[in-house]
């Protein structure tokens, strides 16, 4: 346990952020997560035992850890902003039942042709995110 919070206080300082409590606790609770949360849900996961950060404190640690890099913002959905600390590029699965959400290896799906695109359409990365299927937990094989 101490070994994650030493290494995530080496991340932070090595972003040239600074360890302060809100921050520190945001970004251990995005790792510790595969659920990309909102920042809502994540106050309120960080209250639970009592208040310790208001919705403001969450939204501005999220903010200065996606400005460094170390979380993205995920937008599976028309007006919810979702947060995700694995940074490594994938892609991702949205249940239409439940609404859970899945990383994807990025080597599972095969890589587009973007030479395809129309002449004049600069793409720097791209993401997929797969939706209309169920989960395993709302459509058991």
């Amino acid at each position: 346990m101490q070994q994650q919070a030493d290494k995530i206080i080496q991340t932070l300082k090595a972003k040239g952020l600074r360890v302060t409590p809100q921050r520190f606790a945001v970004y251990a609770d995005l790792l510790a997560r595969s659920d990309h949360p909102t920042a809502e849900q994540i106050t309120n996961h960080l209250n639970q035992d009592g208040p310790t950060s208001s919705q403001a404190t969450v939204y501005s640690s999220l903010q200065a850890l996606r400005e460094v890099g170390l979380v993205r913002e995920v937008l599976l959905e028309e007006g919810v902003c979702r947060y995700d600390a694995n940074i490594e590029p994938h892609h991702h699965f949205r249940c239409q039942s439940c609404g859970a959400i899945e990383d994807i290896a990025w080597d599972q799906l095969q890589d587009l042709d973007l030479k395809a695109l129309r002449p004049g359409l600069q793409v720097t990365h791209y993401e997929i995110t797969l939706y209309g299927g169920y989960c395993n937990r709302c459509h058991p094989e």
